[in-house]
């Protein structure tokens, strides 16, 4: 499929024009996802209404969960497209065309040409991947900047002397550092892991010296600790303590409900990465034809993915994106692993065929229902196979379908099937076909039903919070974390300011100190109790969860219900009602 180009820049004109194809088109097609999207945007969206670039803040206070890096690109795009989904998104539509362009690069560099092509194909097919640089989530450019920092050293273990040896080392630990700016110490411990795991399975050879080590942490804690060097003079050191007692936290506990079991990240790269997951399997197969280059990255490659698997499995917190970083390594080996079927290196087993049609079925099957949804919702609402009362109100929303949404399951499992029939006869070409498919379904599902399924699930209170925005009414929520409150509706802060504000913080300071509330970093829990007590000087609206009506009854009886829908029941307290 992919022949070599005979000129560099028909190649990178080629993959960067595909990528843009794939990633920029209708990125601001649907609201912002709580919380992660949300959470990220509205901190940028603060960086452009306080003119304070230098901290990131939510409640327009010191936010110490993530550093500025991915924020500050936020709000660059928001500068340039104004403050909508679009801006939100297109860093890491961004990302993605560059992303494309540097496995193109570093594939061809650390293979050839065709490696290069195919691996940036391999990458933009994966389901997962895909998904991601059409969001508004920080990792892909944390992965990105892991990625590229682990690429030199790759280079650097292969080759270090001279000037090359300290240009690599350097690069390495720059990258390092912007992935710590991006996300934080985690950025150091999955390279410190997968540098000493290709240690151990190099039988402890050495792999650098001194001077080189040297470089590397220079360079990485000049780019890394800049910024935390600046918020330490600005005497804001509580916020970097926060910061790391935050991530220890994350490591150590389950936050919220994102818990699961060990192997979830295990089958979650297994099914949502498909087909470069089972790919992957083949590539652990020793091939005899390899050069000691390639050996050589391919260990780098097996290190860094166990790492980044075992130690997201370990970690109580479970969420999807958490092991993304995987999808580097993984999709790079199975596009060894198809160069060596394509080559007769590796026999197509019976059982590895069967495994793809399993898993390609199911996956077929997943977006032949979703398309289903309008057919069997009445049947779901019915039944009581869904016991939370919650999303039986979400499926009532009146959401408008063509009715051939179905079709992509059926289109992806026909040419599944028919590309693993031909490929279980020897034609291996039809490779790029199963890919095909799978691009196919991931783009369609994106453009045409994430929307609606974003209109089940909370288009009905992002509505209510643009009309309390519109109206400059305060918004809050009871019972449930939010923060489309904030971007939706349009927080300002002036309330800080208020009067009335500073008053009910010194009023029940010893009482929420007393129930183990952090004034300084519980903005959103104070607010919400000034409102709720009257004394906010606009009407102020709440939005509750039918699961959470008897509860707001209770202990709201203040507050006056305007409507509910799907799932949501909207209030309002005038002020000064007390």
């Amino acid at each position: 499929m992919f022949k070599v180009l005979n000129t560099d820049f028909k190649a990178y004109a080629f993959v960067f024009i595909i990528a843009c194809l794939l990633y920029i088109p209708f990125i601001g097609n649907m609201p912002l996802f709580d919380w992660d999207e949300i959470n990220f945007a509205e901190c940028a969206r603060e960086m452009l209404v306080s003119n304070n670039y230098s901290d990131v803040q939510l409640y327009f206070h010191s936010f110490w969960e993530k550093p500025p890096l991915f924020i500050w690109l936020q709000a660059i795009s928001m500068n340039l497209f104004g403050i909508n989904e679009f801006s939100a998104r297109f860093p890491n539509a961004l990302c993605g065309v560059i992303t494309l362009l540097v496995l193109y690069k570093t594939g061809k560099e650390l293979n050839d040409q065709k490696f290069g092509l195919t691996w940036a194909f391999v990458y933009a097919s994966t389901l997962l991947p895909h998904l991601f640089f059409k969001s508004g989530i920080i990792d892909p450019w944390f992965n990105l900047f892991i990625y590229v920092s682990v690429y030199y050293l790759i280079q650097h273990t292969n080759n270090p002397i001279g000037k090359f040896g300290y240009k690599t080392a350097i690069m390495a630990g720059f990258f390092l550092g912007l992935a710590l700016l991006t996300k934080g110490p985690a950025a150091l411990i999955l390279v410190g892991l997968t540098v000493t795991v290709f240690f151990v399975l190099g039988r402890l050879k050495k792999i650098s010296s001194f001077k080189f080590m040297a470089a590397f942490f220079l360079a990485f804690l000049i780019t890394g600790l800049s910024w935390f060097a600046t918020m330490y003079l600005k005497g804001h050191g509580s916020v970097i303590k926060e910061f790391i007692d935050y991530q220890v936290r994350l490591f150590n506990t389950e936050d919220s409900d994102h818990g699961g079991p060990f192997i979830y990240h295990f089958v979650v790269l297994l099914i949502g990465c498909f087909p470069s997951s089972l790919f992957l399997i083949l590539a652990h197969k020793k091939s005899n034809t390899d050069t000691p280059y390639q050996i050589h990255t391919k260990r780098w490659m097996m290190s860094l993915f166990w790492v980044v698997l075992v130690l997201f499995s370990i970690v109580q917190t479970k969420i999807v994106h958490y092991s993304s970083l995987c999808y580097f390594p993984l999709t790079y080996l199975a596009t060894y692993a198809i160069q060596k079927l394509m080559s007769g290196q590796y026999p197509w087993k019976k059982w590895f065929h069967g495994l793809f049609v399993v898993v390609s079925t199911l996956l077929g099957l997943a977006f032949l229902l979703i398309g289903c949804v309008p057919i069997l919702k009445p049947w779901l609402i019915s039944s009581n196979m869904i016991s939370d009362q919650f999303a039986i109100e979400n499926l009532k929303a009146n959401v408008h379908w063509s009715g051939y949404e179905w079709l992509i399951g059926m289109v992806f499992l026909g040419i599944s099937h028919f590309s693993l029939a031909k490929i279980k006869t020897g034609r291996f070409k039809f490779i790029y076909l199963l890919f095909f498919g799978s691009l196919f379904a991931i783009y369609s599902v994106m453009m045409v039903v994430v929307p609606k399924i974003e209109q089940y699930s909370q288009r009905a209170a992002i509505e209510f919070y643009k009309q309390c925005a519109r109206h400059e009414f305060n918004v809050e929520t009871i019972g449930f974390k939010s923060y489309a409150t904030l971007f939706y509706g349009e927080i300002s802060p002036s309330f800080k300011s208020n009067e009335s504000f500073k008053k009910y913080i010194e009023m029940r300071r010893q009482e929420l100190e007393a129930k183990g509330i952090n004034i300084e970093v519980s903005y959103g829990l104070i607010r919400t109790h000034w409102l709720l007590d009257g004394y906010g000087d606009r009407p102020a609206c709440f939005v509750a969860k039918v699961t959470d009506e008897d509860v707001v009854k209770r202990d709201c009886k203040q507050l006056k219900e305007l409507y509910r829908q799907n799932g949501f029941i909207f209030y309002v307290r005038m002020p000064n009602e007390n």
